[in-house]
């Protein structure tokens, strides 16, 4: 599996921005498609936004789409996530996650290589 570390959290207001990162470690980064999942307290771990392993094809969840970014440099081993317009709402543990296939996937159960998360708050 590859190796995943999130980073760029913190505490935001609301109308800011944040760009998360997720470096890559132990295994061809290219070969793994690549997706941004986000879990608020109490609540289930959800679909973001994912990337394709050549980063030429990009999906977003209904709640990311205008405002986020998904974006990838496979020289560096990193994918990141530009968070723009940031809302109350958006406040979640930010969790990046890879699978080793192209198909663009948004199901959690489908990846299974996991980063430890970076926090994410919104304040009003």
């Amino acid at each position: 599996q590859v190796q995943l570390v999130e980073s760029g959290g913190g505490l935001v207001q609301a109308g800011g921005s944040l760009r998360l990162s997720c470096a890559a470690s132990g295994r061809t980064f290219s070969w793994y498609g690549m997706g941004w999942f986000r879990q608020a307290p109490g609540k289930e771990r959800d679909f973001v936004a994912a990337i394709s392993r050549s980063g030429d094809t990009t999906y977003y969840a209904d709640s990311a789409k205008g405002r986020f970014t998904i974006s990838r440099d496979n020289a560096k081993n990193t994918v990141y996530l530009q968070m723009n317009s940031l809302k109350p709402e958006d406040t979640a543990v930010y969790y990046c996650a890879g699978r080793q296939s192209e198909v663009i996937v948004t199901t959690v159960s489908m990846y299974n290589s996991w980063g430890q998360g970076t926090q994410v708050t919104v304040s009003s």
